[in-house]
């Protein structure tokens, strides 16, 4: 796990790549890797990568990046981790390619001096990285399935220049700053700045599932994964093997050449993690707990349970206790690590510091886990919603007004939200934005300078983006699976996890996100009779406390009402998540002219 960045200047009146801005912004982004730095820059200066090494796999010196062949002519620069690097490398060999170190590195400069851009498809695990071809003079930026590490890069029409953050890109300086209307539009209609968006028009997300290629003074993007129907194509034929496919899973996000440890809740989607490893693991598990002194005795303090779960499962438990005072000593570092405004991620900054404080490298989380079983909320009531509009077409009026008809549906409640209950709530799509969504757009150009939120939601076209993720598949669940993936989790979820996690060198994995589980579970996802959460708990071979199997969700919180939105702070509704998001917003974009109500 590692941060790399660079710079290519492709156009004819390009000027030379400046050294100085690629370790200004490698240096900033160090807490991503600080064991090694590394810098390199071709002869005729027209391209450079730089690196910082977080060494998880082949911890010698020989891993230090960039890498290139022996020869020069493929020269790389790779942030994540490849789970079936030793399978690739044994087809390699066969093929007499010959290693130098033991790194999963060097496989895909190997493995793409085979099969070029094909190569993509070939890779399990979590990855972007840039390469760059000197026979062919070609730039290349990928970024796996679901988008668990980031990859960004600002093109201005010659020189386009990558980073693992946001924040890398602005420290190097040379980009465009100027607000990209969509950003700040996206971040108050979901709570996170929607892919392939930044706060800054001069700088994008590549894609999850594509590449990006610079070749001949133009740029172009592939994508490798066209769309989400392809996770649940195929028939779920004869009896699903749920255990051994999670076992699997597990297994490979295990490789590593240090300790892997696992963030432990109460909750059945980490228990089953650790339930699993504890299987196939001949050491004890290291798993890390937080705990609250504002939860303890209710129903949201988990450290009990927890603690009775890792002692059924023989594991190394650690108990951090987060007080109200460490919290606010923290807060501002950790607004500062946040990459892009959300209004997630310090939940897991906090466990992520207490993972670090015992010296772990590398923990497993339970995320994912609800997109694939359908642990959410949303998969019973945006269905219900939708139905219930869909066929009946109620006017509020039936009920005495919006609010008294979601209360009857048992959705949104009394919620701004319900305002847009009939004309939003009759699709799949539509009631998944109100069920999603934080603003609804009427509220957004209410919040930001009207003309700042009307380009940005023209921009986004939020319906018709919801549409095309759920284009072709067959099931009201799986559509919703898709959604819940490819909007919240990618989006929010892995996104927080990744700024959160390398705040304080540590890699995060997600053995639920997974492309071969995926292949796998999908059309099972997509079946009359998906998995759900009950199944996934009943694959480890020792079963899990009832404690746990039957607990009702609560979440992976924090006492943010408490703690943050305090001094008139919870206005918006009665809504935390909402007056969060204002206070995010100010703290990490400010005012300058763009936010009103906000500003103000």
């Amino acid at each position: 796990m590692c941060a790399i960045n660079g710079a290519l200047a492709y156009g004819v009146s390009a000027a030379r790549v400046d050294e100085a801005v690629i370790v200004r912004t490698r240096d900033h982004m160090a807490s991503r890797g600080p064991q090694a730095a590394g810098l390199w820059i071709d002869e005729q200066r027209r391209i450079g990568f730089g690196h910082r090494r977080l060494a998880i796999i082949d911890l010698s010196p020989d891993g230090n990046q960039p890498m290139s062949l022996p020869d020069g002519s493929l020269t790389i620069c790779f942030n994540g981790e490849i789970y079936n690097f030793r399978d690739l490398r044994h087809r390699l060999e066969a093929k007499g390619r010959v290693f130098r170190t033991e790194s999963d590195t060097e496989v895909l400069l190997h493995l793409y001096a085979e099969y070029g851009p094909a190569m993509l498809g070939m890779l399990r695990g979590m990855f972007a990285f840039a390469l760059w071809d000197a026979t062919t003079e070609m730039l290349l930026l990928a970024r796996d399935p679901f988008g668990i590490k980031p990859l960004y890069y600002a093109d201005d029409g010659q020189t386009l220049q990558f980073a693992s953050q946001v924040k890398g890109l602005l420290a190097g300086g040379r980009v465009d700053t100027s607000p990209e209307p969509a950003g700040h539009a996206g971040f108050f209609l979901w709570g996170s700045v929607p892919e392939p968006y930044t706060l800054y028009r001069g700088i994008r997300q590549l894609p999850a599932g594509s590449y990006l290629e610079v070749r001949d003074g133009t740029c172009g993007t592939h994508v490798v994964y066209s769309s989400a129907r392809s996770w649940f194509e195929g028939a779920a034929e004869g009896a699903l093997d749920l255990r051994s496919a999670l076992l699997d899973s597990v297994d490979h996000h295990f490789i590593a050449d240090v300790p892997v440890s696992l963030f432990l809740s109460a909750g059945r989607d980490s228990t089953t993690l650790l339930a699993l490893a504890s299987e196939i693991r001949p050491e004890p598990i290291r798993a890390v707990t937080l705990s609250f002194e504002e939860y303890a005795g209710r129903h949201d303090d988990e450290t009990p349970l927890a603690a009775e779960v890792a002692r059924q499962y023989g594991a190394e438990h650690h108990i951090s206790l987060l007080t109200r005072a460490r919290f606010d000593a923290e807060l501002d570092r950790a607004l500062d690590a946040m990459d892009q405004p959300s209004i997630d991620g310090l939940n897991t900054y906090f466990v992520s510091q207490a993972a670090a404080e015992g010296d772990h490298r590398v923990a497993l989380s339970g995320l994912g886990a609800d997109e694939l079983f359908g642990g959410y909320p949303s998969f019973q009531q945006v269905p219900k919603l939708a139905k219930s509009l869909a066929f009946t077409r109620l006017a509020p009026s039936v009920f005495g007004g919006a609010n008294r008809l979601a209360a009857r549906l048992g959705v949104l409640g009394n919620s701004p939200k319900a305002s847009a209950l009939v004309e939003l709530g009759r699709s799949i799509e539509g009631a998944y934005l109100l069920r999603r969504g934080l603003f609804l757009p009427s509220e957004i150009e209410e919040i930001l300078d009207p003309d700042l939120a009307r380009a940005g939601l023209m921009e986004l076209a939020t319906l018709d983006r919801l549409r095309e993720i759920t284009a072709g598949i067959p099931t009201e669940h799986a559509k919703i699976s898709a959604l819940e993936m490819s909007m919240y989790m990618r989006n929010q979820l892995l996104r927080d996890s990744d700024w959160a996690g390398m705040a304080h060198s540590l890699e995060i994995r997600v053995p639920f996100t997974d492309i071969e589980l995926m292949h796998r579970l999908g059309p099972w996802i997509a079946s009359a009779q998906p998995p759900t959460k009950v199944d996934m708990a009943g694959a480890p071979r020792q079963a899990l406390p009832d404690a746990v199997r039957l607990r009702a969700k609560t979440g992976f919180t924090i006492p943010i009402r408490d703690w943050i939105l305090e001094g008139g702070e919870s206005k918006g509704g009665g809504e935390p998540y909402r007056a969060l998001a204002r206070l995010v917003y100010r703290r990490l974009v400010g005012g300058e002219g763009l936010a009103r109500e906000v500003a103000a």
